[in-house]
């Protein structure tokens, strides 16, 4: 099985650029910290729908999403597919997903995650392993991005999609090394370099709301 190809990503970033500026207002920060070349791991808050759209539009390199199946339903599937998405099941170990998302590293792609599993608070307060893992396994940077809505919305669960014209501000931080430079992949290993993820993205975020003021 070949890596989706940074050719269909790029597709669904041009899709993505004028698609998310026309229907809010992007404010980017800090997209100049995303390497221009190699792999790459972009660790996305997630409390929004639109999260995964507008870091595909607004990013400077294509991004592959590791995307819940529940997600590749009717013509969204084959669409996600075609443009360089990763289908995963968050129910088991889903080792295409796994496979396909470290081919898409080994090829110098970027692969972007919600370390949280899933959409909630978007405040990084519970991380799962798979990120470490990709990280550690693949020894790709991470660069922590936050994505921060209009103000009313913060600190609650937001059901659906940001008000159509509001300020959206995706703010990319500096990327960092999640292992601890011994190439260990043991289960200690993992642990910790998720705490050291955690502790990066939560003072990230922490940064990207009082530079925003969000």
């Amino acid at each position: 099985m070949t890596a989706p190809s940074a050719r269909r990503a790029e597709i669904g970033r041009r899709i993505g650029v004028p698609l998310m500026y026309g229907l809010w207002k992007p404010r980017v920060l800090g997209a100049w910290r995303v390497p221009t070349s190699g792999p790459a791991i972009l660790a996305v808050n997630h409390s929004h729908n639109v999260d995964g759209p507008m870091v595909m539009g607004v990013a400077p390199r294509p991004v592959h999403f590791l995307i819940k199946k529940e997600a590749f339903v009717g013509p969204l599937g084959p669409f996600l597919t075609g443009i360089g998405q990763l289908k995963v099941d968050r129910e088991t170990t889903d080792r295409t997903a796994i496979t396909q998302a470290l081919d898409v590293l080994a090829d110098g792609g970027v692969l972007g995650i919600f370390p949280e599993g899933t959409r909630g608070e978007g405040d990084f307060a519970a991380l799962r392993a798979g990120l470490a893992y990709f990280a550690v396994r693949s020894g790709a940077p991470v660069v922590p991005v936050a994505v921060l809505g209009s103000t009313e919305r913060r600190g609650r669960l937001a059901g659906g999609l940001p008000p159509l014209r509001s300020r959206i501000d995706v703010v990319f931080g500096d990327p960092f090394d999640a292992g601890d430079g011994t190439g260990r992949r043991t289960r200690k290993a993992l642990d910790e370099a998720t705490e050291r993820i955690q502790k990066q993205l939560t003072g990230h975020l922490e940064n990207a709301r009082r530079l925003t003021g969000r």
